[in-house]
């Protein structure tokens, strides 16, 4: 394609490099890779920006993603391919109603899922990752932390579930997640008996009581390398299916039912910020420069603080990013995984 070439031209002309999430288009993930960029979780994304050469990061993916990417690299130009991609967890907790939230109970250590805005982010003691969230809820647990957790309620109760921590959960929800349907991820499994289930820990808990595999994406792509099941069924976007097609060629692919049988689409797992992401925006932002991300310094300061604490945990306890499920024997082939 023209464009694609164009983009090329420009990425190398301006220093950039191209930084998409596993739930962009193919395109725009395909283009990542084929430039030297990354196609990764938000965490990944944001550490490839600040520890990459290049001096303008493009970012394909959501606006939380763009700032998370500017507080790790305040002195190189982050660029979004649309500034107006959002999502549903950022817009479930508006930084004041959530910071009031946390005044009620000041006890409390505050625990924010990367899914959120810098000010948010600023407002919380730690930031997490779904790969990472349950080893450094188990370690406040450990140490006698009570928390308030933020803002997917169906990570936090996974989290809780498998830490027994006292944690209040904010009520947000993924879009996309949340409209999995166990009834009928049982009747696919029927179908397919045997399928194993990848299921990402933003889903509800009788979803995730179907799943073979509970993990990050990071983590869903890696058991999917190391399962013998011909066929695997992912509740998570489709936007995933690039990746795990190429970790697992030979693999049957189904995604995970959203849907009952009246629904226009059976399986509609694609979220629609994501989707505003495209090759003629990214061309675009490189041409004008107008998509560019800020983040307030102080702001930055302060939500850089749970991120770092985020980062020195992963890195001086090498955490274990096993995923709960049936590849538990696999423990050591999973220690490659970036806590994304």
């Amino acid at each position: 394609m023209i464009v694609i070439e164009r983009i090329k031209a420009q990425l190398a002309a301006h220093d950039a490099v191209l930084i998409a999430h596993y739930y962009t288009d193919p395109a725009i993930q395909a283009l990542a890779e084929a430039t030297g960029g990354c196609v990764a979780d938000s965490l990944e994304m944001a550490r490839f920006g600040r520890d990459a050469k290049a001096q303008t990061l493009i970012v394909a993916g959501v606006r939380f993603m763009g700032e998370t990417a500017k507080i790790l690299s305040p002195h190189k130009r982050v660029l979004m391919a649309d500034l107006e991609a959002t999502c549903s967890l950022d817009l479930s907790c508006p930084i004041d109603e959530f910071s009031n939230f946390c005044d009620q109970h000041p006890d409390r250590t505050v625990v924010v899922y990367a899914n959120t805005s810098a000010a948010v982010k600023a407002r919380a003691d730690y930031v997490v990752t779904s790969a990472i969230g349950v080893d450094i809820v188990r370690m406040l647990h450990q140490q006698g932390h009570a928390i308030i957790w933020g803002p997917d309620r169906h990570l936090g109760a996974y989290i809780k579930a498998q830490t027994g921590a006292d944690m209040l959960l904010w009520q947000g929800h993924c879009i996309v997640h949340d409209e999995f349907k166990a009834f009928e991820l049982q009747a696919l499994k029927a179908q397919h008996p045997n399928a194993k289930v990848l299921v990402h820990p933003e889903s509800s808990e009788a979803v995730i009581l179907e799943a073979d595999i509970v993990g990050s994406t990071s983590q869903l792509i890696a058991a999917a390398k190391q399962l013998q099941a011909p066929t695997l069924i992912v509740a998570t976007d489709q936007g995933i299916f690039y990746k795990l097609s190429q970790a697992v060629p030979d693999k049957t692919l189904i995604i995970a039912p959203t849907a009952g049988n009246s629904a226009t689409c059976k399986s509609c797992a694609l979220c629609p910020w994501m989707a505003m992401n495209t090759l003629e925006k990214i061309e675009a932002a490189l041409t004008d420069f107008k998509h560019e991300i800020m983040v307030d310094p102080m702001i930055a300061q302060q939500a850089k603080r749970g991120i770092d604490r985020m980062l020195d945990f992963a890195e001086q306890r090498k955490v274990n990013l096993q995923v709960q499920g049936d590849t538990q024997k696999y423990t050591a082939l999973f220690n490659h995984v970036g806590p994304a």
